[in-house]
């Protein structure tokens, strides 16, 4: 069942944490940055959470008007999570999380997902004095990613790009790898862990922003 704890502390902190507080809210909401997603999708997104934690998060936090559940017109019709207004705004309290926790020490346990990839390589290329400007096309497992700066800004959809300056098939931690040491990219291809497509200088672009 949904929990209904509070911390019964009148502090905006503390109330804050009564709407995201509980274990696996937040990661929720990491998912949906980047989209709306199904909730077999979320259920493999974060595999910790049991089937019935992970629909009383979704529920209180469509309560509390951070998530927004809707279906999607024919012929999918199947049912998808996404974030609210309000639950954008948690955007840039989870980018600052991820930056002041890129500082601990990772688990030898569990993988990344492409959410949390992504939005490493999104911020990344945003406080990159020489940002990417192409348009590249990014699958990670079975979902497309279409990442491009129509502003001037990076930007990351799940959507396939009409045309692409450069692609790349691969998996989530596969990526990170690479974002870490772009130089492996030439031995990922070979290996067969690693599919590119297009320019492989815009690719290499793409992958040194995190140097």
């Amino acid at each position: 069942m949904p929990t209904t704890r509070s911390y019964s502390d009148a502090c905006p902190i503390a109330r804050a944490l009564d709407v995201i507080g509980e274990r696996w809210a937040l990661l929720v909401v990491r998912e949906l940055l980047l989209g709306a997603q199904r909730f077999s999708d979320l259920r493999r997104a974060l595999p910790g959470a049991s089937t019935n934690m992970l629909t009383d998060r979704l529920r209180e936090l469509e309560a509390h008007g951070v998530v927004h559940r809707r279906t999607l017109p024919p012929p999918a019709a199947s049912a998808v999570y996404e974030l609210t207004e309000r639950g954008r705004e948690l955007e840039p309290i989870l980018d600052a999380l991820g930056t002041w926790g890129s500082a601990e020490p990772r688990s030898e346990h569990g993988s990344l997902t492409a959410a949390s990839v992504l939005l490493f390589l999104r911020g990344s290329a945003r406080a990159h004095p020489d940002p990417p400007t192409q348009t590249y096309r990014v699958q990670l497992d079975n979902r497309v990613w279409t990442i491009s700066s129509p502003d001037g800004e990076l930007e990351i959809e799940p959507h396939d790009p009409a045309m692409p300056d450069a692609g790349l098939r691969t998996d989530p931690d596969t990526l990170n790898a690479l974002l870490h040491r772009p130089a492996g990219l030439d031995a990922a291809i070979a290996t067969g862990s690693v599919h590119a497509t297009g320019n492989l200088s815009a690719l290499r672009h793409l992958l040194q922003v995190v140097t």
